[in-house]
């Protein structure tokens, strides 16, 4: 006899180990960057290298950490250490490098990063579609 789930529903029959592995084997594990989120990256890096210790960031980290109102969180922070080719998907884009480790690539893969611009402000966007839903702030997103 099956167990309800939560709240009496029935329970979610997850895919094997193999129906896992197959729909992962056909994604393309990579991401776009926009022409306009490259040249932003680039701003940012030049302004934190006359900034700060006259050193450019290798690069800039992008990913997936657990938390936030619906599991996952964006990360968005500069590299001062190279990628590690065993760990890391490299991407070089015009003189600007953008690392994403392989976990958070399963989950990213097929997403574009924007910088936009509008009445509300100005900052980078994920369109991911692999996202099931996300909160109401914005912050965190569902798989």
């Amino acid at each position: 006899m099956e167990q309800p789930g939560i709240h009496g529903e029935a329970p979610v029959k997850r895919d094997s180990a193999d129906e896992q592995e197959a729909k992962v084997s056909t994604k393309k594990l990579t991401i776009e960057v926009t022409p306009s989120a490259v040249e932003q990256i680039r701003k940012l890096a030049d302004k934190r290298r006359a900034e700060g210790s006259g050193k450019a960031p290798e690069g800039l980290r992008i990913g997936l950490r657990g938390g936030g109102c619906d599991g996952f969180s964006y990360v968005f922070e500069w590299a001062d250490k190279p990628a590690d080719s065993k760990r890391d998907h490299v991407l070089e884009l015009d003189g600007v490098k953008v690392f994403i480790d392989r976990k958070s690539m399963l989950y990213l893969a097929g997403t574009t990063l924007n910088f936009v611009t509008g009445l509300m402000g100005h900052g980078f966007k994920f369109e991911n579609p692999n996202v099931k839903g996300s909160c109401g702030c914005g912050e965190s997103v569902q798989f």
